[in-house]
Order: structure tokens, then C-alpha cells, then sequence
């Protein structure tokens, strides 16, 4: 008779940063600051409409491939998304820049509480996020840093999710084995892809806007903390 192997403890959970812990405010509100003027709603839904075209454009699509391999290559792939509309070219760097200032990040209403109940329960955290700049200003600025022992962004390893590498490289900086964590993600394919590097991975329904209740609070149940 064979006898069942006892799951492996969950030792530490890694987590995404957008879409996942943290949501940017509306893209009405980060135009309007941008622009620095009054938007009509008929000319703001021109302009969201001209944005949502513009993800189809060839050129928009080709600056997407390896965005977040390098600093520079983020920035390239978003300011020729958001300049693909007439109206919002002059301000493509600064919307660009709104993505690196922390007050435009909201954490969900229960990103807080759960980081809370996980190094309460004593497992380690750790941040594993596509991105073209350093998170830990944003984390720091919502007072969640201190959360976190391992900060692993694509664009310094030259990479990106799921690439085995990213996921390794948060695990040696816990001091846990790949098989002892679970990532938390927003994104089937880079998120869940985590289990090809012998990761746990829970992937989070899409759908939640900024300062929401995001369903966090399956991540404990899932590491046998309820």
C-alpha cells in the first residue's frame, strides 16, 4: 500500500504588484491631471475609445514585445501607446510618469489585512513583478514595505515573467525552496506560468477597479493559515 505524501509547507508567498496588491487610479482621472484642463465626459470617452483602438496598431503592438525587459523599453511601450492619440501625444511622457509616482497606486482594501495575517503566521514575502522601475517608493509611500524581504523587478534581471529565473531568484533571497512557495499573480500565462519553475501559483480573477476588495483573503486559506 502507498502511502500519500504530505504537502510541502508554504514557507513564503510571492505577489505581483499590479492588479494583484496595488491598482493605478482611473485613466479619466490620470488624463485630466495630465492635461491640466477640464475634459468633458464626451471628450474623455473619445479619448479612452482612441486609447483602447490603439492597442491594435501595429506599431503600439511591436513596442509591446519585451516591455518590461529594460527601463527603457517600458517607457518606449507605453508613450507609443498613449501618443497613438493625437490629443495625448504632448502628455505621453507625462502620463508615463504617472505610473512611477506612488499616490496614482492604490493597494485593494485587503491587501494590507492579508500581508498582515501571512508574516503574522511567519511566512516570508516577496514582491515578483513585470515593471520598469523600482516599486519599493510606491510600497514605502502605503506604508507596506516593511512586508517584504525579496524585491525581484523584471527590468533589472533583463527578463521577464514566467521565466523560471525571476521566481528563482525570490525564492534564494527568502532562503526557501521553489517547491515552499506560492506566487500570487493576476496573469495566467506570467503568474501561473510560475509552476514551471516548481512554484505554487494562484491566479486572481480579473476585474477588480482601484481601492476595491480584491479577494486576498483566499491567499492564507490556500497556505493553511485559516
Amino acid at each position: 500500500m502507498t502511502t500519500p505524501q504530505r504537502s510541502v509547507p508554504i514557507r513564503a508567498v510571492l505577489f505581483d504588484f499590479s492588479g494583484t496588491l496595488f491598482q493605478i487610479r482611473s485613466y479619466a482621472a490620470r488624463i485630466r491631471a495630465a492635461l491640466g484642463e477640464s475634459v468633458s465626459e464626451t471628450a474623455m470617452n473619445a479619448l479612452l475609445n482612441g486609447l483602447e483602438a490603439g492597442l491594435f496598431l501595429p506599431d503600439v503592438i511591436e513596442a509591446q514585445r519585451a516591455r518590461d525587459v529594460s527601463s527603457a523599453a517600458h517607457r518606449h511601450a507605453f508613450t507609443t501607446w498613449y501618443a497613438s492619440v493625437p490629443e495625448l501625444a504632448p502628455v505621453a511622457d507625462a502620463l508615463y510618469e504617472q505610473l512611477r509616482v506612488p499616490k496614482h497606486w492604490l493597494p485593494y482594501t485587503d491587501t494590507e489585512p492579508v500581508l498582515a495575517r501571512l508574516r503574522k503566521s511567519g511566512v516570508a514575502l516577496g514582491v515578483v513583478s513585470d515593471v520598469g522601475w523600482d516599486l519599493r517608493a510606491t510600497f514605502a509611500h502605503h506604508h507596506l514595505d516593511h512586508f517584504f524581504s525579496a524585491w525581484v523587478h523584471s527590468y533589472e534581471h533583463g527578463t521577464e515573467k514566467p521565466d523560471p529565473a525571476l521566481f528563482q531568484h525570490a525564492c534564494i533571497q527568502l532562503g526557501v525552496e521553489a517547491n515552499e512557495a506560492l506566487m500570487v499573480g493576476d496573469h495566467p500565462a506570467k503568474d501561473g506560468g510560475a509552476a514551471t519553475a516548481g512554484l505554487r501559483s494562484y491566479v486572481l480573477p480579473s476585474g477588480s477597479g482601484p481601492g476595491t476588495h480584491r479577494g486576498l483573503d483566499a491567499v492564507p486559506r490556500i497556505a493553511n493559515l485559516a
